[in-house]
């Protein structure tokens, strides 16, 4: 008899951080019986935390964490990985690449358990820098990530467990499934501290000068960088979609609303009721000039894009971060 992959156990890695959170949270909501969420933090640090989930604080650059976690399992999410905002990945490229122990190490758990399903986030990261010198550069088509030239750190370890991913599904049979992230932002991230999005820091940003009066803000770069930002519900329907589909090689999951990061100040200003003086730190990191999702693979194969205007999620980012101050001041 088949068991339902609803009835079977499915496991969430990176769990207790921003998009493993509210992947939890969605599975929930479909009445999944048995989810086993797992994260490195410890659990009182989760950014969201279910009593009827099990949750697991487990180092998963330990392969012995990873076999704890795979075991039983109809399917697993492989969210968890050192990452960040561009101040967080251009200063931390060793502590990035280490990751590739985790997606090595789930990966053999994996197999050994015979886990029917296995999903790895990647990354827009791993394309091609020189496709992306210009603010107005072409969206990036997947085989745009080759000939390799990948975001120094971060993106090579994700484009060398995508292939892990592909010779682990030719090699051994598995059921792998990789799509390519294209900066998602939504409430319950982070919005401080140095491993925040543009979109997060700019939303706290905006906030700040509103509640200062000062009235300034810092950006990045000259501004004119272009980048397209996924909203979290429609990366939580495209990765269950993704992994439930016939798509064996890595695909975009991104919006093709493509701004600029001054049009991203803007919306948060037009949000926020105020106009703001803008310094621009050229010193500051600020990642490639241009990048875009190409999602001409994505509507062929899957009859559906991201579609959540990026005014619509920013203003509700920016509502859930203004709580977030405000509840710091007391």
């Amino acid at each position: 008899m088949v068991i339902p992959m609803k009835d079977r156990l499915v496991v969430v890695t990176g769990a207790g951080g921003f998009i493993g959170g509210h992947l939890v949270a969605d599975l929930r909501r479909q009445s999944y019986a048995k989810i086993r969420a797992v994260d490195v933090k410890p659990l009182d640090e989760w950014y969201q935390r279910f009593d009827d989930v099990e949750n697991l604080s487990l180092d998963l650059n330990v392969k012995e964490n990873c076999e704890t976690a795979s075991k039983g399992a109809g399917q697993i999410f492989n969210l968890a990985a050192n990452m960040g905002g561009m101040g967080f990945i251009e200063k931390n490229k060793a502590l990035c690449m280490l990751s590739v122990l985790i997606n090595t190490h789930m990966l053999q758990a994996a197999r050994q358990y015979e886990v029917g399903k296995y999903f790895y986030s990647s990354s827009a990261c791993v394309y091609n820098g020189d496709k992306q010198t210009d603010p107005n550069s072409p969206a990036l088509k997947e085989a745009d990530a080759y000939p390799a030239l990948a975001e120094d750190g971060y993106g090579w370890e994700k484009l060398f467990s995508e292939r892990m991913c592909r010779h682990f599904r030719e090699d051994f049979g598995m059921h792998t499934r990789v799509a390519r992230f294209h900066n998602v932002y939504g409430p319950h991230g982070t919005w401080d501290g140095g491993r925040e999005k543009a979109p997060a820091a700019i939303c706290r940003k905006v906030i700040e000068a509103k509640n200062s009066g000062r009235h300034e803000i810092e950006i990045w770069g000259d501004g004119h960088q272009t980048r397209s930002f996924m909203y979290i519900d429609d990366c939580l329907h495209g990765t269950q979609a993704i992994l439930a589909s016939d798509i064996l090689e890595p695909i975009n999951l991104g919006s093709s609303e493509l701004v600029s990061i001054n049009q991203l100040v803007d919306l948060a200003e037009d949000i926020a009721g105020i106009k703001l003086k803008r310094s621009y730190n050229l010193k500051a990191p600020k990642g490639v000039n241009g990048r875009n999702s190409d999602n001409t693979m994505i509507k062929k194969l899957l009859g559906w894009e991201p579609s959540v205007r990026l005014r619509d999620g920013l203003e509700k980012t920016y509502h859930w971060i203004y709580d977030q101050i405000q509840q710091k001041k007391k």
